[in-house]
């Protein structure tokens, strides 16, 4: 596990955007895990910048998304701030923007009408592709990473899971009450790759910034392995783990803990 602790959130961005870009220049058919949330966006519009002024070249990439909305697809006719799916933000904030093909993409279905099939599917879909290079994570306020509540366990996989009341809180605050949602009114169910999914990818690149994720990030890095804290499943992953932090984040690790 490599802990690599950056000065603010810009400087992270663009180490994380860096990471990523280094892979696909090794390997440019590259399957990678996207995350969504306003912890990567900084890293998005530099992978952005990265393809337009030094033609970092997504054609052959494949990728899968972590998460959706269960009741909830990209519907184009609804202006952004009222489309909150993570389908619409990953076009939004990078598929429009890169030389990505669309048969490459693979978002889950939050409108499937067999949530279970569909979540079998996406599983064998990961498979069919090689399994996941680099999968890309953040970190819940309580430690979550996807949408694997407290609870979830190591084996677990794609599936729906039930939102927690955290959760509900922390997305509203982020994105539905700026849009003028109420708090009943945002999704309570989500389709989530599941911990054992996650931990099956050759690589992870964890993201975590500001002061409000620090002591999570402690839990998770340095806490005991727990269900309840389910981003701890990083302490039992095989592969290379790759964690950036800005000063923030890290500010409740030892310094000799990282670089």
């Amino acid at each position: 596990m490599e802990i690599i602790v950056k000065q603010d959130y810009d400087q992270m961005s663009r180490c994380a955007a860096e990471h990523i870009a280094e892979l696909i220049r090794k390997k440019p058919n590259s399957v990678i895990g996207f995350a969504t949330g306003r912890t990567p966006i900084g890293t998005y519009r530099e992978l952005i910048r990265m393809h337009k002024e030094e033609g970092l070249d997504f054609s052959q990439v494949v990728t899968f998304n972590l998460d959706e909305y269960l009741g909830l697809g990209m519907d184009l006719s609804k202006p952004y701030a009222l489309d909150q799916s993570y389908q619409r933000f990953m076009y939004e904030e990078l598929f429009n923007h890169i030389n990505i093909k669309k048969e490459n993409i693979h978002i889950p279905d939050g409108l499937t009408k067999n949530p279970d099939e569909f979540c079998k599917a996406y599983e064998e879909a990961i498979k069919e592709a090689g399994g996941i290079d680099l999968q890309i994570l953040g970190i819940g306020g309580d430690g979550h990473w996807a949408f694997n509540e407290p609870g979830s366990t190591l084996d677990s996989r794609t599936r729906v899971e039930k939102l927690n009341e955290q959760t509900i809180k922390d997305n509203y605050e982020a994105f539905y009450k700026e849009a003028g949602f109420t708090m009943d009114e945002m999704p309570h169910y989500a389709i989530t790759m599941g911990l054992g999914t996650i931990l099956e990818a050759k690589s992870l690149l964890m993201l975590a910034n500001g002061a409000k994720k620090a002591k999570v990030v402690a839990k998770a890095l340095y806490g005991p392995v727990t269900d309840q804290v389910t981003a701890s499943a990083i302490q039992v992953y095989k592969g290379k783990a790759t964690i950036i932090l800005d000063k923030e984040a890290a500010s409740m690790l030892d310094s000799k803990d990282y670089n």
